[in-house]
């Protein structure tokens, strides 16, 4: 477990129900303390900060940097000319992904998904309707966007995952989901065009990423 690296303070609210030990087995008990420990830290993180689970591991991630969001903005605005103008990107929208117990949470820089599928009261949504994700890496957070985030979307079967390595100076898709793992990936240094599938369907410029 990758322990915050801040106060976070010490309000209790959305605590998952505490587990009689006596009743359950030894990993639902396990599964049980971690989504707790996460819903404590995720309800009392401070403004900007993420907090995620992944295959049982719970991470806490600072606000990102302005080259970051510089990066982010830009992919905003290549996409928002070409998608289809049924989809929506979104920023900041957690996705809840089965097959872990406890079940991961994650907040990927970048959702792409039908316009209207996130409108209601969940934090954690269905990954089922979400067509790409994207993240762009950190120096505290590229070994997770490699590895176990990685694994995760492809267990949720997200079509594409859009990987922007900084530290590697790569931009990689990853597509064609297939149990729990991607089948195609495509990788560019960063300033080369990297196609992108259908429904986008264009070649994107990294050239300012």
């Amino acid at each position: 477990m990758t322990l915050p690296e801040r106060d976070l303070g010490t309000d209790q609210q959305h605590r998952a129900p505490r587990l009689d030990r006596r009743n359950v087995s030894d990993a639902e008990f396990m599964a049980g303390v971690i989504e707790t420990t996460f819903d404590d830290l995720d309800a009392t993180a401070p403004p900007g900060w993420r907090v995620e689970l992944i295959e049982g591991n719970i991470y806490t991630v600072p606000p990102a940097n302005g080259d970051h969001e510089e990066i982010v903005s830009e992919l905003l605005e290549q996409l928002a000319g070409r998608k289809d103008k049924a989809l929506r990107m979104r920023t900041g929208v957690g996705l809840r992904i089965p097959g872990n117990a406890p079940a991961d949470r994650v907040v990927p820089d970048l959702v792409v998904a039908p316009r209207g599928v996130f409108k209601n009261s969940e934090q954690y949504h269905d990954p089922a309707p979400v067509l790409l994700v994207c993240e762009v890496t950190s120096p505290s957070t590229a070994d997770k966007d490699r590895g176990r985030k990685l694994g995760s979307y492809a267990r949720a079967g997200i079509p594409s995952f859009l990987l922007i390595d900084r530290e590697k100076s790569l931009v990689t898709l990853f597509s064609r989901p297939r149990n729990g793992r991607y089948l195609d990936t495509v990788s560019k240094a960063l300033g080369e065009p990297l196609p992108l599938p259908e429904p986008f369907g264009f070649t994107l410029d990294t050239s300012e990423f």
